[in-house]
């Protein structure tokens, strides 16, 4: 009996930490439901009109430098709002936050879907970002309190591939969309869910953060504003103007000198707007730098891959939608089974083996792509680009946010999600302005080439970039292990441990 006390003593301590730090809630699985798709058709809307740019240039009479616009509006709402959203996280309560996301997207869905001119298209976009915006990290800080360490592989699997799958599935739904009823319907649908969401979420979202209702710093929301914006508009410019133009060194100034400026003040401040120590931890640095990599890689080849399979292999909307829907069936079979075995093998594995794949798909797209390429490699070569990619985001924004502590999520998610944003407006403004380089000297040249042929090898020019990108990736799984908790205690494992010893 008394061999066995010791065991009992073990059990009876994890049981207790596990329910010290997981907050007890009536239904985490309908509240988590809520949460996921409302993100889901968030940012599924990051990438939903890139099919129709083509369309909406011809109707609005605009050029494609304005109506990228309707994809780098929204990322860079995104990105200023995240970070702003830790702060709300703390002011407002979990109820508000997500029912005020979800009523903010369906206003700008509908004002989009109503709109007459360029303006009030954008202008909706901007509204639906907004709401996009306090949903993301509310997501993330919710599921991490709600759920139990050990089930966050499952639900952290499912949640990645909400993150990877929306983006990656807008150019597919959209394409079927926009040949079938219209690009408008884009919105109308996605403003009946939201309908229905918002009146699930009235019933079913309980409270679960913390309102401290911390200091308003101005200095810091201003620095953070001007700096990512400063920042996207940059990398947003550069596809129509040079590095050496002032329409894009000056931001991009401005930019970096406002974010030191935000940085150095959140360090030195006692309640920071977001608490940018979660950078000590070295699992959480690493987790997130992977992140980023991986949405920009997404973003990059989701708006490439739409203009080539429209514009140099001549297929509809919907054809080239329905191309890219193995892949993204890829990531959704791979989310929960790589979720799954997550908690029982940890991120190492995954990650190195996800890079690899990674890295042999982008020279997959690398060597084939042309004006006369099979569709059939195309659609390989993306099955097994996301095959990688999955093996590699859950992993480490699970393995990241499992480091720290219980009081870091939400800062932690801000961090996270802000620079998400940033990787996915780079990955589109780079793309597009290596795609713009790579045309001009294939027709320089070949200057009798036509124009498929001209932008296949634009196409084929950016996936060098790609490549590059999917080399650092690997380069850094190299350096994964398994996170261990937050070195800090927080006051819930104090509180357990004390229960255990008396």
């Amino acid at each position: 009996m008394q061999k066995n006390r010791p065991k009992l003593v073990e059990s009876k301590k994890k049981e207790i930490f596990i329910f010290m730090n997981t907050l007890q809630v009536k239904n985490p699985k309908a509240m988590a439901f809520i949460l996921m798709l409302g993100t889901f058709i968030g940012l599924f809307g990051e990438t939903a009109l890139n099919m129709a740019l083509t369309n909406i240039m011809g109707e609005f009479s605009i050029k494609a430098p304005i109506a990228q616009w309707l994809t780098t509006g929204y990322l860079l709402v995104l990105a200023i709002l995240v970070p702003i959203s830790a702060l709300l996280m703390k002011w407002f309560s979990t109820r508000q936050l997500v029912i005020g996301g979800l009523i903010l997207s369906l206003l700008g869905t509908i004002l989009a879907a109503l709109s007459i001119d360029f303006t009030m298209l954008l202008i909706g976009r901007i509204v639906q970002a907004m709401g996009t915006g306090i949903l993301i990290p509310v997501m993330v800080s919710v599921l991490l309190l709600i759920f139990p360490v050990h089930k966050r592989g499952v639900v952290m699997g499912v949640m990645g591939l909400v993150i990877t799958l929306g983006p990656a599935l807008g150019p597919t739904l959209s394409g079927v969309i926009i040949s079938t009823l219209g690009w408008p319907y884009i919105f109308w649908i996605s403003a009946i869910l939201y309908v229905l969401l918002s009146l699930f979420a009235v019933l079913k979202i309980e409270n679960v953060s913390e309102i401290t209702k911390p200091k308003i710093d101005i200095l810091s929301v201003a620095s953070s504003t001007i700096g990512f914006g400063g920042l996207i508009y940059a990398l947003a410019t550069m596809a129509e103007a040079s590095i050496s133009s002032p329409k894009v060194w000056g931001p991009l100034l401005v930019g970096v000198i406002a974010l030191v400026l935000f940085g150095v003040r959140q360090m030195k401040m006692a309640q920071p707007m977001v608490n940018l120590r979660v950078f000590k931890y070295p699992m959480f640095t690493l987790g997130t730098a992977m992140m980023f990599l991986g949405i920009l890689m997404i973003l990059a080849t989701g708006i490439l891959l739409p203009m080539y399979l429209k514009d140099a292999l001549l297929l509809s909307a919907a054809a080239a939608g329905l191309l890219l829907l193995p892949g993204n069936a890829v990531n959704v079979i791979m989310s929960p089974i790589v979720g799954g075995l997550f908690d029982k093998l940890g991120p190492r594995i995954f990650v190195i083996f996800g890079s690899i794949v990674i890295l042999i798909s982008s020279v997959m797209f690398m060597t084939v792509i042309s004006a006369t390429t099979p569709a059939w490699q195309i659609i390989v070569a993306f099955m097994i680009f996301f095959f990688g990619l999955t093996m590699v985001m859950m992993p480490s924004q699970t393995n990241a946010l499992n480091q720290l502590p219980r009081e870091l999520y939400a800062d932690g998610s801000a961090a996270m999600n802000t620079l998400n944003q940033v990787a996915g407006a780079a990955g589109t403004a780079i793309a597009i302005t290596i795609f713009t380089a790579g045309q001009g000297s294939y027709v320089i040249d070949t200057p009798t080439a036509s124009e498929p042929e001209i932008l296949a090898a634009g196409i084929k020019y950016a996936f060098y970039f790609i490549t590059g990108i999917s080399v650092i990736t690997l380069i850094l799984s190299l350096f994964v292990k398994k996170a261990t908790d937050g070195k800090e205690k927080s006051a819930s494992t104090v509180k357990a441990t004390e229960l255990v010893q008396n």
